[in-house]
């Protein structure tokens, strides 16, 4: 498997993922009879970055014994680590799921 098919299925997930996250806030916004996520840009396209960027750069709450790296850094690193490891797995000669 080639550097260039991982990162194609990869950027096929992430859009999967954000096309169902979409379908998902269109659907609850029409049971709550109100209209659905249409803030960001056109029909809400762009809604899953805003909100991951949301996310990741929202203000934590400082202790004093916190490390403030691990803090900021574990949730950009979880999220590397299972983009990394999700492509492998269904490829491999012995596949989990």
């Amino acid at each position: 498997m080639t550097t260039i098919s991982i990162i194609m299925l990869a950027i096929c997930i992430l859009a999967a993922v954000a096309f169902f996250t979409i379908l998902e806030r269109k659907f609850l916004s029409y049971t709550q009879i109100r209209k659905g996520p249409n803030k960001v840009s056109l029909m809400g396209i762009l809604q899953p970055i805003a909100d991951a960027m949301k996310l990741l750069t929202k203000s934590q709450q400082k202790m004093e014994s916190s490390n403030m790296k691990m803090t900021t850094y574990s949730p950009m690193l979880a999220l590397m680590i299972s983009m990394t490891i999700f492509p492998i797995l269904p490829m491999s000669q012995y596949p989990i799921l």
